[in-house]
């Protein structure tokens, strides 16, 4: 009596579903990843415990001698006020981040967020991670 099954289960194993769910989690973490910078200028920012925002509206830095830029575009700091305006003018949240260079005083830090603080923009501050 001859009681063996006929089907024959196969010990292969196909590696295409794994490759695509490798290829799958590589792309997400390309895309999610925070190697993409915001258009800035190179400054030393400060240290502190926390996290930047990612999300982008309008950047101001201050270097140490003393220079404000608005998104890479320098300014004075009498225009300043203005290109905020112009820059954020439409936004439904207006968000200013500030990139204060490491020794900046804390005057002209100060500068900016007054400037925000009469437009009622939201200012972040970028900062380097500890």
């Amino acid at each position: 009596m001859n009681l063996r099954g006929r089907n024959k289960v196969s010990a292969e194993f196909s590696m295409s579903s794994m490759t695509d769910i490798v290829f799958l989690l590589l792309v997400f973490f390309l895309l999610t990843s925070p190697a993409i910078t915001p258009d800035a200028l190179d400054l030393i920012l400060p240290k502190a415990k926390g996290k930047t925002s990612n999300v982008q509206k309008a950047s101001v830095s201050i270097t140490k001698d003393g220079a404000y830029y608005v998104d890479k575009e320098r300014v004075s700091e009498y225009s300043m006020e203005n290109e905020l305006k112009k820059v954020l003018a439409g936004q439904d949240e207006p968000t200013i981040i500030l990139r204060a260079e490491e020794g900046v005083p804390i005057e002209d830090a100060v500068f900016v967020m007054d400037i925000a603080n009469r437009n009622k923009f939201k200012v972040v501050l970028a900062v380097r991670p500890n």
